[in-house]
């Protein structure tokens, strides 16, 4: 017999939209399914098999996150096939912060009224940026909440798992002065400080729709575009160099993700004409009044990750990286010390 309850509906949870939305994500799905996937979408859990070849001792390595006030420029745009790439890119962003290549990722979407097809345009962006990342979207959850979420609004977070040899996880207590810091260019706010963001622009359909010729797009464009995620450069990168620490800077911006990864008596010292702000900073610190030292403690200013390295593997390092995509340019360098970062 068919699963419907006229009772549940009621309710405010249509259980037959659920299924709508699946059958909708699968061919989303599809396009992210490995070798190692051996489950489909509809059991109880997803099944990896984990392949173990070139490591020794494997570590697994987690990682969750959620898009935040993100989501509030998705429902007013009403554009919902990217912010799915912003969760794929919170959780594997730090998961490759320890040099370990992610596996598979799980999202939960949780909505006021179960839209089958918004519902599927979300899961098209975690799809697409579990192909950016090469894991797998090996299942998921999505709860219709009438009573808890606004009907035309939703949350969405997820985790993925990511594996290392432990012989390979990146040591960070072996860095020291002189080092060289090396910036990877962000594509954009990516998925932090929006609560800021909401404040400053007292975001509104009008002021989304606004074109700004520093921005070369709308508001809304830019603060929707998704978050860029790093993997495939970064693991180019440790396959070429000994890379000492990595820092996925998100909310707390420098002075709060660089020191993450820094030994004790150790600090980053760089040059504020060095960092390469992108106009869309400019201009939330212009518009809200916002103290130099508040964006750098809020945003990634442009810098979506900074990577260390020995100053002798520097110019190799920013080679790799721009030839594997990215915009990759010397940020600072390591110093003596504890105040974690002096941005002069």
């Amino acid at each position: 017999m068919k699963s419907f309850s006229e009772s549940y509906k009621e309710a405010g949870v249509d259980v037959t939209a659920g299924y709508k939305a699946v059958e909708l994500m699968k061919s989303h799905v599809a396009r992210t399914m490995t070798s190692s996937v051996i489950s489909g979408l509809g059991g109880f859990g997803g099944l990896y098999e984990l392949d173990m070849t070139g490591i020794n001792k494997p570590v697994l390595v987690s990682g969750t996150d959620g898009v935040g006030t993100k989501l509030k420029i998705a429902f007013l745009m009403d554009k919902h096939d990217t912010v799915g790439i912003d969760c794929v890119a919170m959780c594997v962003n730090d998961i490759i912060c320890c040099g370990a290549k992610p596996q598979f990722f799980l999202d939960y979407i949780a909505v006021g009224k179960n839209y089958p097809e918004k519902v599927a345009q979300i899961v098209s962006g975690v799809a697409e940026g579990c192909v950016q990342s090469g894991c797998a979207l090996v299942g998921g959850e999505t709860a219709e909440m009438p009573g808890f979420y606004p009907v035309d609004e939703y949350d969405l977070a997820g985790f993925s798992v990511g594996v290392v040899d432990k012989d390979k996880i990146i040591k960070t207590e072996e860095q020291k002065p002189g080092d060289v810091m090396i910036a990877l260019k962000s594509s954009g706010v990516h998925s932090n400080g929006f609560s800021l963001i909401r404040k400053v622009f007292t975001v509104n359909n009008e002021n989304l729709s606004r074109h700004f010729d520093d921005l070369g797009a709308t508001l809304g464009e830019t603060l929707l575009t998704p978050t860029k995620i790093y993997v495939k450069s970064i693991l180019s990168l440790l396959d070429s160099v000994k890379v000492k620490s990595i820092s996925h800077i998100t909310g707390g911006g420098f002075y709060e993700n660089i020191p993450r990864s820094l030994p004790a008596g150790i600090s980053a010292s760089i040059e504020r004409a060095s960092v390469q702000v992108l106009p869309i900073f400019d201009l939330v610190a212009r518009t809200g009044k916002i103290p130099e030292r508040d964006m750098f403690n809020t945003f990634n200013m442009g810098v979506g990750m900074a990577v260390v390295v020995d100053k002798n593997d520097a110019d190799k390092a920013v080679s790799v990286l721009n030839a594997a995509g990215e915009t990759a340019y010397i940020l600072g360098e390591l110093v003596s010390g504890d105040e974690g970062v002096i941005i002069k």
